[in-house]
């Protein structure tokens, strides 16, 4: 089995079953444990999945909240979208971010490849994910700073009132924001009660909103209301949004772009 055929074959088990450990994978495609351990950390980088402790993920299973929808999973962030919209959601964003920015990213899958693109650019980023400090924690051009806070391991962030009262302190240029959802109203929201408040307080720290929203994210689901499309400076997203909604984003004098 060649290299490629391997790793193609751990991201549809990981579609079929959401996640798997180093052991069941390595029985199932005959090859050493150490074999898998490579493969996950460089399907991990490539942003195709997240390592766990003892294996990986690709996309947690959900509950049913109060409104009646999909609630926040117990698990490593889901997936933004398929890898290529993501590589260019990501693309698009480094693109918007000027030498000497301070800048906010969030969590989630995308902003981690936006702060790869960011590697050896004079800004400075802002961040409560791990994985994004993870990206940048060997950048010697690169000024990093990381949120305190209770560290949240499997979705890899730092959340609570450190982390909160810590962005009263920040004053950025742009944040790059995350969603679980964005509704037909406008409304763009998240389904995890913990990571609510930081989003909001990243919102209010920062000059310029870039969403960061695939059209998977329409409507999507989350009852947590972060802001409004007539909020965001900045919408990326992809063909398949829908143009009713996308529209209410133009119409408050923000910028769409399509990817």
């Amino acid at each position: 089995m060649i290299v490629r055929e391997r790793r193609d074959r751990i991201v549809t088990a990981l579609r079929a079953n959401g996640a798997a450990s180093v052991r069941e994978l390595a029985d199932e495609l005959d090859v050493s444990e150490a074999t898998i351990r490579r493969d996950l950390l460089l399907l991990d980088r490539n942003g195709e999945l997240t390592r766990t402790w003892g294996g990986a993920v690709l996309q947690p299973g959900a509950t049913v909240g109060e409104d009646g929808q999909e609630a926040e999973p117990e698990g490593p962030f889901a997936q933004f979208d398929d890898v290529e919209n993501k590589q260019n959601i990501a693309t698009a964003a480094a693109a918007l971010v000027e030498d000497g920015s301070v800048v906010i990213l969030d969590i989630g899958t995308v902003t981690r490849l936006i702060a790869r693109r960011l590697r050896g650019r004079d800004v400075t980023v802002i961040t409560s994910s791990i994985a994004v400090f993870d990206e940048l924690r060997d950048d010697e051009t690169v000024r990093l700073v990381l949120l305190g806070g209770v560290v949240r391991r499997n979705y890899r962030s730092l959340v609570g009132s450190l982390a909160e009262q810590a962005l009263h302190q920040v004053s950025a240029d742009i944040v790059f924001l995350s969603c679980t959802g964005v509704r037909p109203t406008g409304h763009v929201v998240d389904n995890m009660a913990v990571e609510a408040p930081i989003k909001q307080s990243m919102i209010a720290a920062a000059d310029s909103l870039v969403l960061l929203a695939s059209g998977a994210k329409f409507p999507g689901n989350g009852a947590l209301r972060l802001c409004e499309l007539a909020d965001v400076d900045v919408l990326i997203t992809t063909a398949d949004a829908p143009a009713d909604t996308v529209e209410l984003c133009r119409q408050a004098g923000g910028e769409v772009v399509v990817v």
